[in-house]
């Protein structure tokens, strides 16, 4: 029997918290023994809903606040790439069943149409660069 996979709410709502771990490798640009964020997809939203309209911040600046905000050396790169997917695609997901922009995660604030990113949404670079120009 097949299993289904799971929705991008779903994974949003997987039960899990934010940890903080000592790396035994370099990961990520950090060295060995540094203490590396593991970040949630709930703490991804979050952090998404305390940028003011106007603000673009990159990934790299997501990654340094959410970890000074941990006491960590930084965050991992992976996971909070993953996590901002499922974040704007729940978002993309409730903006399309007729949500205001005020009331979803500002994915886009985060996310350039240049980056390789944009090319991943559901929405598209178009779509993406549509939702900046409306939703500042």
């Amino acid at each position: 029997m097949k299993s289904r996979r799971k929705t991008w709410s779903e994974k949003l709502e997987t039960p899990a918290s934010p940890e903080v771990k000592t790396l035994e490798h370099s990961y990520g640009g950090m060295a060995a023994g540094g203490q590396m964020l593991i970040p949630t997809p709930r703490l991804i939203q979050a952090y998404l809903h305390t940028l003011p309209a106007g603000t673009q911040v990159d990934m790299l600046t997501l990654r340094r606040d959410l970890a000074r905000e941990h006491g960590a050396d930084g965050t991992c790169p992976m996971t909070a790439g993953i996590f901002l997917r499922i974040v704007a695609e729940v978002a993309i997901e409730q903006l399309n069943a007729g949500k205001d922009p005020s009331g979803v995660a500002p994915f886009w604030r985060v996310v350039s149409p240049q980056s390789a990113w944009s090319q991943k949404l559901s929405i598209g670079t178009e779509g993406l660069e549509a939702l900046r120009r409306s939703a500042g």
